[in-house]
């Protein structure tokens, strides 16, 4: 017998700015430090502004930014989406990040997973990269666990706390979802 998925993967609503800002609050020693867009001062008009520049990005077909939700309460867990696409190439990059008390129990694998079957089927690329820190082990296993591969360290590739910094660079084609 087949369970119902805990989480769901959406386009975030204006009515998701409460539960988002409550995820991020409760997330927020862990955000600081991999997050440019988190402070400490970060308030619930910082995630109704994110509300509406997801609503735009969408429209506009820059960016496709989704939440991760609880299926039972419908509270935000954390984010993911397709970015940084280029259409000529037709490709993208996948980024997530999950709520602190819901790591280490696969949102991320999942929400990752949905981001690129969003990206190949309904966005038509061909090819999307997850670019990582080389000390996040945790990104990398989500990385390696929805069936990336592993490509090479880039040299300089993130932009990370005012100094650039190497990164790993994972792709991901239609075929390699696992």
């Amino acid at each position: 017998m087949l369970h119902p998925p805990k989480y769901t993967v959406r386009r975030f609503q204006p009515t998701d700015a409460p539960s988002f800002y409550a995820a991020v609050r409760e997330s927020i020693d862990d955000l600081t430090y991999w997050m440019p867009w988190c402070s400490k001062e970060y308030a619930l008009s910082d995630a109704q502004a994110w509300m509406e520049t997801t609503r735009d990005m969408w429209a506009t077909g820059a960016e496709y930014p989704m939440g991760i939700f609880d299926a039972n309460t419908g509270e935000v867990v954390g984010g993911t989406g397709v970015n940084h696409i280029n259409r000529a190439y037709r490709i993208g990059n996948i980024g997530y990040w999950v709520s602190s008390r819901h790591t280490g129990q696969g949102v991320a694998r999942f929400a990752a997973h949905q981001a690129a079957v969003h990206g190949f089927k309904e966005l038509g690329l061909t090819r999307l990269e997850i670019v990582v820190l080389t000390h996040n082990k945790a990104s990398q296993r989500v990385a390696e666990r929805i069936g990336a591969k592993f490509e090479c360290e880039a040299r300089n590739r993130v932009y990370f706390q005012g100094a650039p910094h190497n990164a790993f660079v994972y792709s991901l084609l239609p075929d390699d979802l696992k």
